[in-house]
């Protein structure tokens, strides 16, 4: 397929390593947990390059100097439950001013189509940046949604971050929000009929929190 241009694979040594164990499944639960938040640490290096800076004047032990520190826009990363909080604490290691919101959504089983039950975020979303979080892009649907959800609540500036996407999803979230820059640490083949990820991982919520 045609990669949207809204749509980026951050490509690293470190980040292909760390994959390869996160997909195997004979990688235990403390293990992928562990991995899971530290290719989000690595993917956060690539999403905030473009943070801006500010001057500061400061002092070293030896003289005074000015030098720079983040300026702008608050951060805050939105996770979609429940699997989007295994990415958090990774990029929280980088950005530790950063605050958290939580959208949660399920799936409705005669519709097929997400369905919100909780939704919280800091106040002033328009003068903030938003990091939507997710482990995996898979049909889309979820992500879509709640990107819907950011915009209708204020939100200018959003991000979307996962570890792994499937074309369809992709194309369904980067034809629906062109404005969001998407950034995965891996572009996989397909999906199964069951809406799974192919090669994938498997379900990124049981394997994060021992439910299956």
């Amino acid at each position: 397929m045609k990669l949207p241009e809204n749509f980026q694979v951050v490509t690293h040594p470190l980040i292909e390593h760390k994959l390869t164990y996160i997909r195997d499944i004979k990688t235990s639960k403390k293990e992928f947990k562990e991995l899971v938040n530290e290719v989000a640490m690595l993917m956060a290096y690539e999403i905030t390059k473009d943070m801006p800076l500010e001057e500061v004047e400061i002092e070293t032990p030896i003289c005074k100097t000015v030098s720079k520190v983040l300026a702008g826009k608050k951060l805050v990363l939105v996770p979609i439950l429940r699997a989007g909080i295994g990415m958090v604490d990774g990029i929280l290691k980088l950005v530790p001013s950063a605050r958290v919101g939580h959208i949660g959504l399920y799936r409705d089983e005669t519709t097929l189509k997400p369905v919100s039950y909780y939704f919280k975020i800091p106040s002033n979303c328009e003068d903030r940046d938003f990091i939507l979080i997710d482990p995996m892009l898979a049909t889309g649907g979820s992500a879509v949604y709640a990107a819907n959800m950011l915009k209708d609540a204020g939100a200018k500036s959003i991000k979307f971050m996962c570890l792994i996407a499937a074309p369809e999803g992709v194309e369904k979230f980067c034809t629906a929000h062109p404005d969001i820059k998407v950034f995965a640490a891996a572009l996989d083949e397909k999906l199964n009929e069951k809406g799974y990820i192919v090669p994938g991982l498997g379900d990124a919520g049981d394997r994060l929190f021992g439910t299956k």
